[in-house]
């Protein structure tokens, strides 16, 4: 018989972990310096290209496949892989608990991410999490053709690796305006991760907003256990 209960897609990267932790920073250093040295690039010229490609493709490497012909393996050992992640990320107890209190019963947790999945598994590792999901949908830096949020076929390879049945089914928290945009215009149930302090997009492109994981608790309160009855003793 097939699963019906719904799946909650959860990005990584920038929504697990707060961006004060500069994960992203780190990364695009990273990221500038692979350019300046393997495309012989000014330091100018590298953080240009890197973020145009940012833009256009949602991953910096996509661009590097795609005109300069890298090996996205060895990119990631370079870039991903080289992230110092234990002396910014630990277990995060919050979180934990958040997730603990979600019911496994009503829905199942996906993770879907960007990131290769050496990257993705070490971060939820790092924050004490990684035993909470059933799975993962990564950006395979090895496959061809090169998948990546916000592509379509990104968003179908998510459903079809997790068994969603419909797309109703499928639920959605992301830091990225650009793939909540393409998660809502697909029919899933989204949610954008804003942190306070972030600009706010001039138009409200979900079906919901949250500045806090916490307040999935009141936008989904049938996704979590009911609270303990007080005790009469």
């Amino acid at each position: 018989m097939s699963d019906t209960r719904p799946i909650f897609f959860i990005d990584i990267d920038n929504t697990l972990y707060s961006k004060s932790k500069n994960v992203h920073g780190l990364m695009c250093g990273l990221i500038d310096q692979y350019f300046e040295e393997n495309l012989q690039l000014s330091k100018d010229d590298a953080y240009v290209l890197h973020s145009r490609y940012y833009k256009e493709y949602g991953l910096a490497i996509e661009g590097l496949v795609r005109y300069y012909k890298v090996d996205p393996l060895e990119y990631n050992r370079k870039v991903d892989d080289a992230l110092l992640l234990d002396d910014v990320l630990s277990p995060d107890p919050k979180l934990r608990r958040l997730l603990d209190d979600i019911d496994k019963t009503k829905v199942r947790l996906w993770l879907f991410t960007n990131a290769y999945i050496t990257h993705g598994r070490r971060v939820v590792r790092l924050l004490g999490v990684d035993d909470v999901f059933e799975g993962i949908t990564y950006c395979d830096y090895g496959a061809r053709p090169f998948l990546c949020k916000p592509s379509p076929a990104m968003f179908e390879k998510a459903e079809r690796e997790a068994g969603a049945q419909s797309k109703d089914q499928c639920y959605f928290i992301d830091d990225s305006l650009l793939n909540c945009q393409h998660a809502q215009a697909r029919g899933w149930h989204t949610v954008h991760f804003l942190e306070p302090g972030d600009s706010e997009p001039p138009s409200m492109t979900s079906e919901y907003r949250v500045s806090s994981l916490e307040e999935l608790r009141t936008v989904f309160p049938q996704f979590f256990k009911a609270p303990a009855a007080p005790s009469n003793l």
